[in-house]
Parts: structure tokens; C-alpha cells; sequence
């Protein structure tokens, strides 16, 4: 099956500013990608459906007969047995929700010129539930339950590696899953509540608290003393300290000294100096606004809870404090004292003490790619065209933001 994972443009504008540098497939929920997920639902060979400008990273590579499934959309066995008995030329949906369709070349060609609204396909309706990301704030709403679920479809015919630390304290060791080469000294681990997953060559350091359910990637540091619970997911070789509670972090990013953490999603390549704290109740208790990039202002969540969402290469310095619901784009360079604003657009330095100013384009590679050579990789070709896009993309969020 030739599998492409589609990304709808509403969709890529409420998932701002995650979606700016990736498909939505690389959406991390649980503890893997939702291109896992459907990878592991449903073999074939994928490519991606998305924003032509990230096409050169991610290619959409088609064929004669392609299913194109919505990228926001989690799996599940009777959605995937669905999409299997589709024919050419349908479209499964529910309600006004397209959920995957199989077509020719041709579709595709129209949908690039006319949008998945104009599909001229016959409409088979889906009757059971389906999970899906609409929202920045579903990401670490959905995570207890993809976590849950990720949790038991990876360990299916895999065993746990022992954990012989004599000084590691572990409550319900059967929800607890420690992958190859991890080293544990010292812990608390507590799967009473969730699961708990340790990946590949992970490291949880002395006096370090887990509390499932929580999902720790492959490379992972969780420094001393760190405490991690309540549906987190920290993604490959990301380094993690201080409180984080019901927080997804993609992976590459730091956020390795003490400092609340909560109700958040925080991109790849970030860091978070240290003391960095983010509010996610308001004292008020009130309902918390999010930055919209609809409508081009704040909007109502529904949620009480809800913290900061920091999108790619973006980084704040010391004891840097954020206000709950705070939206920062990507590729910010945030420093001082007092509450950065609830919404920082992309390529933007400074902070409240300070004049903001916009990041200029250079400076900013020049530190990604400082960023990525710590972990031994490289700022390719492909990703300076995505930042380059980005930048120029952001200069008029940025100036509404300063009026």
C-alpha cells in the first residue's frame, strides 16, 4: 500500500507553531509519532501530504493508487479494517471530519489545486469514535490515553530488561517497561496509576521521581532529583529536570534544571534556562485564552489548566517566567526579567525588560546549528529552507504583535 499521511490546512493553522517545521505525522503523542502509530497499524510504504515548503525534508511520493490518510487522526483496529476495504475513488468521513480517501494521481492533483473540500469522491461514513489532535492543547489532553495504548501494542512480544539497582524503589513492576542499555540508579518508580516506559540507553539519575503514566524516549536524561508524572512524554534524547507534570516534549530539547514544567508541549531543539518556570492555573481559576492564529487573537479553551507551548529552536534564558496559555513561535530567543508575553511570534529576541526585536535570520541558523552539533547532527539544507521560510512568514505576525 502507498500511504500518504495528509495534512489539511485548517489543521496545520491550529497546530501552529508545531506544524511550521514538520507534517503533522511528526506530531508526538503517547510515546511515539502519529506516523508510527499508523505504521505500525497499518504496514505500507509512507510519505507525506503537506505544506509544499517542507516538501524537500518530507516528500509526498505517490503512485498509481494511493491512501491518503488524515494525519491527526490516531489508529485503532476497527478505523484501519475501515480504511482497508476502501475503494478507489471513496472517501471515508464522519460528520464534516475527512478521514482518509484512496485516489488516482488525478485526485491528487486536484486536491493541490482545489483543496480536500472540492474531493469529487462517493462519502462512506465511519459510525465508531476516532481520537484526533484539532487543537496545540489536545496534544498533552490525548497523551495519557495514546500513552496507555502506545504503551501496550510496544511491548507485545518484547521482554522488559531487569531493573537490579538494589536502591531503586519500583510499585507495580508489571506496567513497567525498560528497553535495552537504560540504567536506573536510585529511582522511584511508580506505575500504581500508568505505565511507565524507559527507552533504549535512557538514563534516570539518583533520587529522580517517576510517576505514570510517563513515556521516556530513547537517550533520555532524567537528571537527579527531577520529578516526572500525570501523562508525560519526554521524546528522544531530550535532558529533563526539575517538576514536569502532563507535558510533551518532542524530543532534542533541554529543559534539565529545577522549574515547573505543566500542561505544555514543547518543540525539538529547545531550552528552557534554568529556573524557567510556567504557570498553567490562573489564580483566578478562570477559564485560560490561547493565542489563535485564525482569528489572530486569544480564544477560550475550555481548560483551566493549560501551559506554554514553545515551538522549534526556540530557547529562554534563566529564570525566564511564562503566564499560562503562553504561545511561542519558533526559533525565539527569550531572556529577563518579569512574564514573557502569552504570545511571541517566531524569530523574535528580547524579553518583557527588554526591546523586542525581531531574530535576525542568520543569527538564527547559526545557532541552530550550534544547537544540533552538542547532539552530533546537523542543520541540513532542508531545514534552513524551512527556517528561512518560517522567518519571512512570521515578519507580519510579528509586527501585529508589537502594535
Amino acid at each position: 500500500m502507498n500511504i500518504l499521511l495528509f495534512d489539511t490546512p485548517q489543521a496545520r493553522i491550529a497546530l501552529k507553531p508545531f506544524a511550521d517545521t514538520r507534517p503533522l505525522a511528526h506530531t508526538r503523542l503517547g510515546i511515539t509519532t502519529m506516523e508510527e502509530k499508523w505504521k505500525h497499524y497499518l504496514p505500507g510504504d509512507y510519505s507525506f501530504l503537506t505544506a509544499p515548503y517542507l516538501s524537500k525534508k518530507f516528500p509526498c511520493i505517490e503512485a498509481p493508487v494511493n491512501w491518503c490518510i488524515n494525519s491527526t487522526i490516531c489508529p485503532d483496529k476497527a478505523l484501519v479494517e475501515s480504511i482497508r476495504q476502501l475503494q478507489a475513488h471513496e472517501q471515508l468521513v464522519q460528520g464534516d471530519t475527512l478521514i482518509a480517501f484512496v485516489g488516482d494521481q488525478a485526485t491528487l492533483q486536484s486536491v493541490y489545486r482545489d483543496g480536500f473540500e472540492q474531493l469529487n469522491l462517493k462519502r462512506i461514513k465511519f459510525e465508531g469514535p476516532i481520537t484526533q489532535v484539532k487543537n496545540k492543547w489536545d496534544i498533552f489532553l490525548l497523551n495519557e490515553d495514546a500513552l496507555s495504548q502506545d504503551f501496550e501494542w510496544i511491548r507485545v512480544g518484547k521482554t522488559t530488561q531487569p531493573i537490579k539497582d538494589q536502591h531503586t524503589t519500583i510499585y507495580n513492576a508489571a506496567d513497567i517497561f525498560v528497553e535495552e542499555g537504560a540504567s536506573i540508579k536510585a529511582a522511584i518508580l511508580n506505575a500504581e496509576i500508568g505505565p511507565i516506559y524507559i527507552g533504549k540507553n535512557a538514563i534516570v539519575q539518583e533520587g529522580a521521581i517517576i510517576r505514570g503514566p510517563v513515556a521516556l524516549g530513547e537517550g533520555v536524561q532524567v537528571n537527579a532529583g527531577a520529578r516526572i508524572y500525570n501523562a508525560t512524554t519526554i521524546g528522544p534524547y531530550a535532558k529533563v529536570g526539575g517538576e514536569v507534570s502532563n507535558t510533551v516534549i518532542f524530543g532534542y530539547s533541554n529543559k534539565a534544571h529545577d522549574g515547573f514544567l505543566g500542561n505544555s508541549v514543547i518543540g525539538a531543539w529547545c531550552n528552557l534556562g534554568a529556573g524557567t518556570t510556567t504557570s498553567n492555573l490562573k489564580n483566578d481559576y478562570s477559564e485560560v485564552r490561547v493565542w489563535d492564529d485564525f482569528q489572530e487573537d486569544f480564544v477560550g479553551t475550555n481548560l483551566q489548566f493549560c501551559g506554554l507551548f514553545m515551538g522549534d529552536y526556540s530557547r529562554c534564558g534563566i529564570s525566564t517566567m511564562f503566564n499560562t496559555g503562553t504561545v511561542v513561535g519558533v526559533s525565539a530567543n527569550l531572556f529577563g526579567a518579569g512574564f514573557c508575553n502569552k504570545f511571541v511570534p517566531s524569530f523574535t529576541r528580547g524579553g518583557p525588560d527588554t526591546n523586542m526585536t525581531i531574530y535576525k535570520l542568520g543569527k538564527a541558523l547559526e545557532a541552530a546549528a550550534r544547537t544540533m552539533e552538542r547532539r552530533a547532527r546537523q542543520l541540513t539544507a532542508a531545514d534552513k529552507h524551512i527556517l528561512t521560510h518560517i522567518s519571512q512568514e512570521s515578519v507580519t505576525a510579528w509586527i501585529k504583535s508589537m502594535l
